[in-house]
Formats: C-alpha cells, sequence, structure tokens
C-alpha cells in the first residue's frame, strides 16, 4: 500500500481567504504548533502573509516543526480578464515561495481558486446553485483562459503544477461546472484538487464524492478531505443561508460525522497508488470551534481508517 501524506492547513483555524470577517484567528506560530503536535506532517500556505514570506523564515519555522509544504490558496476573480494580470502576479509570487521553501523531492501545488465570495449570487446560494446563476459563454472561456495561462506560467517559471479548487461561493462549486472548466482546460497543465466536503455540498449529496472520483479521475492531482453536515446543508437550503451562515453554523463538520464515506474514498486512492498529500480542511469562522481538539480527533480518525 503506498504511502498517503496527511496535512492540515490554516483555514481548520479560522484562518480564511475572505475580507471582513469578524473575529480573529489564530497566529501562524500556534497555528503550525498545534499541527505538529496533533500529528500532521505538513500544511497548506494559508493566505498570503499569514505565514513569514521570507523563505528562510518559513523554511525554519517549517522543519523546526517537521512540517513540509503541501501547496498553496491562491484565489482569484478569473472570470474578470482585467484580473488576470495581477493574479497571475501573485500566483508567480506564491509559486517562488513554495520552490524556495521546498526540498527537492516535494513538490508542494498552487492550488488556484475562483476568488471565492464576492459575488453576492454565489455567496447566498452556496449549495443550491442553479445553472441560470452560472457564467455564460464568454466568461466560460475568459475564466478557462486565465486559469490555463496561470497554470502553465507558474510551471515555466518554477516548476511546480497548478490545480484548481472547485468551490463553494464561488464560480465552479457544481459538477457541471467543474466539468465546463476541464473540458476548456489542457490536462497537462491543470489538475484538479477534489476537495470532499465542497463537493458533497454543492452537488447535493455524499455519495457524489465517490462519483467525483471515477467522473475526474485523471485530473485528480491533490486532495482535501473536508466533512459536510447533512442535516446542517438542509436547514440552508429551508432557512436560505448564505455560504458564511452555513460554515458558522457547522455545515463543514469534523471528519466521519457527515455525509462523506471516506473509507471509500482512501480505498480508491490507495487501489490507484495515490502517493500525493490528504490536506484535512474543517473550515470554521475565525474564534469558532475547538480547532486542536478537533484537528486532534480528525487525525485519529483518519488512523483508524488506515491513513
Amino acid at each position: 500500500m503506498v504511502k498517503i501524506r496527511v496535512g492540515n492547513a490554516p483555514c481548520s483555524w479560522g484562518a480564511l481567504e475572505f475580507e471582513g470577517l469578524e473575529g480573529e484567528s489564530a497566529g501562524y506560530a500556534r497555528v503550525l504548533d498545534e499541527m505538529a503536535e496533533t500529528g500532521y506532517a505538513g500544511t497548506e500556505l494559508g493566505d498570503w502573509g499569514f505565514m513569514p514570506t521570507d523563505a528562510a523564515a518559513l523554511r525554519s519555522e517549517l522543519e523546526s516543526r517537521g512540517l513540509t509544504l503541501a501547496g498553496a490558496f491562491v484565489p482569484i476573480e478569473l472570470k474578470s480578464l482585467p484580473a488576470h494580470a495581477a493574479g497571475l502576479a501573485v500566483a508567480i509570487r506564491t509559486a517562488r515561495l513554495l520552490r524556495d521553501v521546498s526540498p527537492p523531492e516535494n513538490k508542494p501545488f498552487i492550488v488556484l481558486a475562483d476568488d471565492n465570495g464576492i459575488d453576492p449570487v454565489r455567496t447566498n446560494n452556496a449549495g443550491r446553485i442553479t445553472p441560470a446563476m452560472g457564467l455564460g459563454p464568454r466568461e466560460c472561456r475568459i475564466f478557462a483562459q486565465g486559469a490555463e495561462e496561470i497554470a502553465r506560467a507558474v510551471h515555466a517559471e518554477t516548476g511546480l503544477r497548478t490545480v484548481f479548487h472547485h468551490h463553494c461561493a464561488g464560480y465552479v462549486e457544481t459538477p457541471d461546472e467543474i466539468v465546463c472548466l476541464l473540458e476548456r482546460t489542457d490536462p497537462g497543465l491543470l489538475g484538479l484538487v477534489l476537495d470532499t466536503g465542497h463537493y458533497a455540498y454543492g452537488a447535493g449529496n455524499g455519495k457524489s464524492v465517490l462519483d467525483a472520483l471515477e467522473r475526474f479521475n485523471d485530473r485528480i492531482w491533490h486532495v482535501h478531505f473536508k466533512d459536510c453536515s447533512i442535516e446542517v446543508a438542509e436547514r440552508v437550503r429551508t432557512e436560505n443561508w448564505d455560504y458564511f451562515e452555513a460554515v458558522r453554523n457547522g455545515v463543514f463538520c469534523e471528519l466521519g460525522k457527515g455525509c462523506v464515506d471516506f473509507p471509500a474514498v482512501v480505498e480508491w486512492l490507495n487501489a490507484r497508488n495515490y502517493d500525493g498529500w490528504v490536506v484535512v480542511e474543517q473550515d470554521v469562522l475565525p474564534g469558532m470551534g475547538t480547532p486542536k481538539e478537533s484537528a486532534q480527533r480528525n487525525r485519529e480518525y483518519l488512523r483508524s481508517i488506515g491513513v
């Protein structure tokens, strides 16, 4: 059996990329300390500036805790052509930091995403998106073009690969929207990070995660392990909560307590000799929940199913 590496991410401690959120998240030192203490081997970078952006300083912080970088989340408003140039600069800057911090045997990903949470229609209707709320044909082309150009430039500049993160509260949430993007981008340049929780929430049921593994098999280069509470998701649809209210009420619950069939996902990954990262993400808002205790329980759950 191939060894799957298990990481966590700052979003599990309430360090999110969204601006204007109330509450205070933990600082990077505490987050890294608690990741290491709860048994994780790696982390994603978090929003730019959350961790040190000097390569030597960041390398020291990681190595002192025995942690490795698995990737970095880079949100860009890809449907807007004027935003592409600035977004490309951010992606290249981030990729250089990842390259300079990482040992040669580790190749972290640029985790590219839409600039989620800025469009009111997508934010207010996350988890229940209809085709009418999607991008038009021209915007789809612009979106895909931007994603592919960024992936190409990142690889040319740093040798790192790019995966796209489908994400609720942004464009490319539903299964059909993922298909639309993948069909319009070069499979050699842009992969997919399958986020089990966002997929279950965006598609409407937990079983769909296994469908996604088969459907997007060759494009899945990176995996986020996130669970989704069916009960909270149903309340979202009944009470018309927006994305942030859903997160505040625990739509992304601890692993094994929601609808995602993680033993089946692990079986699928092992059957295909997946030897990359699974990054645990239990998104919480700043100051919410018990991040260290949840991280510990999530790690223990994964050990119980052989990871």
